[in-house]
């Protein structure tokens, strides 16, 4: 017997894990600077987290996308995780949430 998997329940669980997760630079969370492109669930609970950075020589490239996967492992129904790191599309101040825009005293 095979369970279901609930993708939007599962999706707002790992949205919620990336609200935890700042830039260093910036005091916003990832999720909110736009920095996440997609998340892909399958139906062996993998997961896979396409994201940017702000510029290509981010001084976090190395350690964001390994804190990004730990964190969303540490969840227990993801097997486990991995970080794609593209710059297509660039990163732009456009891709940050209006919360994102507000905290930065941008409108």
């Amino acid at each position: 017997m095979s369970e279901a998997i609930d993708t939007a329940e599962l999706g707002e669980k790992i949205v919620n894990v990336l609200k935890t997760i700042y830039d260093p630079e910036i005091p916003v969370d990832i999720y909110e600077l736009g920095l996440i492109y997609d998340v892909f669930v399958n139906e062996d609970y993998d997961v896979k987290i396409l994201m940017t950075l702000t510029t290509p020589n981010c001084p976090v490239a190395e350690t964001l996308p390994l804190e990004v996967e730990e964190k969303v492992k540490s969840l227990n129904e993801v097997k486990d995780a991995e970080v794609e790191i593209t710059f297509d599309p660039p990163w732009t101040q456009e891709l940050m949430s209006e919360e994102a825009k507000l905290e930065l005293g941008m409108l």
